[in-house]
């Protein structure tokens, strides 16, 4: 869906991007994950040409977005910034009405819309009079998130979506985002340098560093194949929990789930969805009797320590 060639992006003669290229396939969550500084932010508002490049191409569908109106280019693609972006003055019914009213669309079709986000995004229907101070900073993020959904994008560009929340709070809707049926479809590119966000949340992580991709792959691809010592060191404080972050269940048992595990999921979603991390977080707050959990958990790291082996 997106396919970048040789990016170049400097500011007062500092290059911010160094003559990266990548793609991302339709239907993808891409994270562009490292410190600040490295390019990621840059990176992410070339695609939306909220930055044009000095050099190099962006491709949205096959087509270069320099010759894309910015404006129309924009209205077509859903954009969350870190501290929400919601305009004060405005209501946050109005706010989220934003780009259906440049879009023409008709308002008991924008209320309807506005309705249906909110119900999922957990959103209290009568919070659309308020102004957006009224609301905590989980709420104005949904929000800002909502805003973003109204017209249906196809694409998804997320910068630091969830930076300004507190821990608890940030967990608690990462967990709703991985979750919500409106982004399953969509593909998504989200900036953040929090690691442990970037391995739950990303389908591939880009890592970053000086403006310059240091290596490009799924989250296993990353821990277990590193391309080089920045890769490397970069995961190191954090590996053992990336790594039960990013193994799922499908890689310890190819030729199918042992028996012990096997009312824990639901089979269609048990390749695609379910972690190491996951499973045992279900394990420990099930209801079953301790001496079942920890039979579970000892065959489940059993298979883990054998898949790293390999």
């Amino acid at each position: 869906m997106i396919k970048a060639f040789n990016l170049v992006k400097s500011f007062q003669g500092v290059p911010a991007v160094n003559d990266i290229s990548f793609e991302v396939a339709e239907g993808e969550n891409l994270i562009l994950l490292g410190t600040s500084g490295c390019g990621k932010t840059t990176t992410l508002r070339m695609i939306n040409r909220l930055l044009d490049p000095d050099s190099g191409k962006v491709f949205l569908n096959g087509v270069d977005v320099q010759s894309r109106n910015p404006e129309e280019l924009r209205r077509g693609i859903g954009y969350v910034l870190q501290n929400h972006g919601l305009f004060p003055h405005y209501t946050v019914a109005e706010n989220v009405a934003i780009v259906p009213k440049l879009m023409g669309w008709p308002n008991d079709k924008i209320y309807k819309r506005a309705g249906v986000l909110f119900e999922k995004l957990n959103l209290e229907q009568q919070l659309q009079h308020k102004y957006p101070e009224a609301l905590s900073g989980g709420q104005q993020q949904r929000v800002g998130l909502a805003r973003a959904l109204m017209v249906n994008p196809a694409l998804l560009l997320m910068d630091e979506p969830f930076g300004a929340l507190d821990n608890v709070t940030r967990a608690g809707i990462r967990q709703e985002f991985k979750h919500l049926d409106e982004l399953v479809q969509k593909t998504i590119i989200m900036v953040t340098h929090d690691v442990q966000e970037a391995f739950e949340l990303g389908d591939r992580i880009c890592l970053m560093d000086k403006g310059q991709i240091m290596q490009i792959g799924r989250p296993d691809e990353l821990l277990f194949h590193p391309e080089n010592d920045f890769v490397r060191s970069f995961l190191d404080d954090q590996r053992l929990q990336l790594e039960l972050k990013a193994v799922r269940l499908y890689m310890l048992f190819p030729d199918g789930l042992p028996t012990e595990l096997q009312n824990i999921w639901q089979a269609d979603s048990f390749a695609n969805h379910y972690t190491v991390w996951d499973i045992m977080d279900i394990v420990l707050n099930d209801q079953e009797k301790n001496d079942h959990k920890k039979g579970k958990l000892e065959l489940l790291m059993r298979a883990f320590e054998n898949f790293k082996k390999r």
